[in-house]
């Protein structure tokens, strides 16, 4: 089962669980150009631009995670590949996953803008770039 989890209930979860993976999704460029969470792993669901599914995305994760049981938080920009990502490590084995519902940037306002609206860095939680 994948838990969705809030941004602020994440990162409390961090601080309580310090076994724990924090695992962002999104492709590389994303990760150190938008910025992510600090401390967060990288290990891409998806490839921009044409976004194919990374078919090393389970070893990648294997090997920061090689127990099934370590708790794994993911995130990506919105909470959608983020998802996709935790329904395939479940498949692989993997039994205590939480989705970070918003992602880093989260939705999208009327403006048709993120990080505005919520997300990871809308919330003020530890975030870094590069």
């Amino acid at each position: 089962m994948i838990e969705q989890i809030d941004p602020a209930a994440a990162w409390q979860f961090i601080l309580d669980h310090p076994d724990h993976v924090l695992l962002d999704v999104r492709d590389p460029i994303e990760f150190a150009m938008v910025g992510h969470p600090a401390g967060a792993s990288n290990v891409p669901w998806k490839f921009a631009p044409a976004w194919r599914i990374n078919p090393d995305f389970l070893e990648g994760v294997k090997q920061l995670a090689p127990d099934g049981a370590t708790p794994i938080l993911l995130l990506c920009r919105s909470g959608q590949r983020s998802q996709e990502a935790a329904e395939q490590l479940a498949s692989g084995g993997y039994s205590k996953l939480y989705n970070i519902v918003e992602g880093f940037e989260g939705p999208l306002d009327d403006s048709r803008h993120r990080s505005s609206k919520g997300g990871w860095r809308y919330r003020g939680l530890p975030w870094e770039q590069g």
